[in-house]
């Protein structure tokens, strides 16, 4: 056999070993870091939703006058400054 083709089919061997390797090593990597985390429990049948304020705030939109927010942001930098 030729040595070139000898040492192309030890350095493919080689290259197919590491990939097995780091296939192997991502694999137990991700299994330790997910240890411990669960699926959420989300069943779209099982009743009324968990809201996360009180029913009277849903739907309503409050909306901000732009020289209102830029006088607070102001008055921050500049309180914060001193």
């Amino acid at each position: 056999m030729n040595s070139a083709v000898a040492f192309t089919l030890i350095l493919l061997s080689l290259m197919i070993g590491a990939g097995v390797v780091s296939a192997s090593w991502g694999f137990t990597l991700g299994r330790q870091a997910l240890t411990g985390v669960r699926q959420p429990e989300a069943r779209p049948s099982s009743g009324t939703p968990v809201s996360r304020g009180t029913a009277s705030n849903q739907g309503e939109v409050f909306l901000l006058k732009e020289a209102d927010i830029l006088e607070q942001v102001k008055a921050r930098i500049n309180g914060g400054s001193q």
